[in-house]
């Protein structure tokens, strides 16, 4: 076992610095070449630069406590790391589309086998949580694995989609992308989970910069928007148990965009975060489902399984984790902005997230 978590392969790729890409350079490099070469040429990327990645992260495994990486979920999740690696690694060297093809199944493969790696290591940190004597491990563990796994399925996904080329896109880049569409959709889905479990849902209003289009890519706005909207939604149908329906008060979403960064503002009437507890909300391992009614519903077996629909999006099993604000934060600060709170205890919360364009004029560059 000892040999099998220690291999110089490992240790070898670990020791070698990521390349990180901007994406102006995914975007224009895929529109510039002949879509075979591209593709050709994105395989060999990946192939030189995922098992980098992974054994970046299988070194952040080792780190960790020793009687919290043998909790089975982490201890799994970890192994699963080490398969990818070794499964990339060994992957023969890319010449051909024929081999491009082979290497793009490999990828729909891994993929798909850590699809619910947030969960497994939510389930593993929430276990093992009182063997943990200093936070600021966990946080940098986490933040920088969701992080990782972030870019790497980006520039998985990418690649794929570069082979399937879709009218407005470039890839993962959406070069027309409406903001308020993207958070009407979330709005919707949240809405619709909210009345298959409460059997009622506050209303989602959208203001602000309503027209506002710019290129961008869909997938982290694909984790952190209903997280957040959830969130909002649940606390205002808690707070208010004799109000239903548009008795509500709405959750409202504001949006403005500069040529630096957008913002996006979710303001929710769900009685605010009490004081003790705001600073909280931003860690890791911190959750109030155990005190909600959506934890009674649960109990009792009406409406099954809402919270389970809302958090298999794109993140993953969450709710009662404490791991969505968190990572929300963190997928916001990996794309060069932030996530801020503020709490009007007694009334309700406003969340802020602000992220930067893919390109700003102040020069600052995302890199995935």
């Amino acid at each position: 076992m000892t040999s099998y978590y220690n291999q110089t392969t490992i240790d070898h790729a670990a020791a070698k610095p990521s390349v990180r890409l901007t994406p102006a350079t995914i975007m224009y490099s895929s529109m510039q070449l002949d879509s075979r070469i591209t593709a050709l040429r994105s395989a060999q990327y990946l192939h030189h630069e995922l098992p980098v990645r992974l054994a970046h992260r299988i070194a952040g495994f080792r780190s960790l406590p020793f009687i919290v990486g043998c909790n089975p979920s982490i201890l799994a999740t970890h192994e699963l790391y080490i398969r990818a690696f070794h499964i990339l690694h060994d992957f023969p060297e890319l010449l051909s589309l024929e081999d491009v093809n082979k290497f793009s199944a490999v990828l729909r493969s891994l993929m798909e086998d850590h699809k619910d790696v947030m969960g497994s290591l939510a389930q593993g940190f929430r276990d093992s949580r009182k063997h943990i004597t200093d936070e600021r491990v966990v946080k940098t563990f986490l933040d920088r694995t969701l992080c990782s796994r972030l870019g790497i399925r980006m520039l998985a996904t990418h690649h794929l989609l570069i082979q399937e080329p879709k009218p407005g896109h470039v890839g993962i880049v959406n070069l027309c992308m409406n903001l308020r569409d993207v958070v009407q959709r979330w709005a919707t889905f949240v809405t619709e989970m909210c009345e298959e479990r409460y059997g009622h849902s506050p209303t989602i209003r959208v203001s602000g910069h309503t027209h506002a289009t710019f290129p961008y890519i869909e997938m982290p706005l694909d984790y952190i928007l209903p997280e957040v909207l959830k969130n909002a939604a649940r606390a205002t149908i808690e707070r208010n148990p004799n109000l239903r329906g548009s008795s509500l008060p709405p959750v409202t979403v504001t949006l403005a965009s500069n040529s630096q960064d957008f913002i996006i503002r979710v303001t929710d009437r769900g009685g605010g975060i009490p004081h003790h507890q705001v600073e909280d909300v931003l860690r890791y391992n911190f959750t109030t489902a155990e005190d909600s009614t959506d934890k009674v519903v649960e109990d009792s077996g009406i409406f099954g399984s809402m919270m389970e629909a809302v958090n298999r999006t794109s993140s993953g099993p969450m709710h009662g984790f404490g791991m969505g604000i968190p990572t929300s934060l963190a997928y916001s600060e990996y794309l060069g902005g932030g996530l801020a709170i503020q709490s009007l205890q007694g009334l309700g919360t406003d969340v802020y997230i602000r992220l930067k364009h893919l390109e700003c004029s102040t020069g600052y560059q995302i890199r995935i």
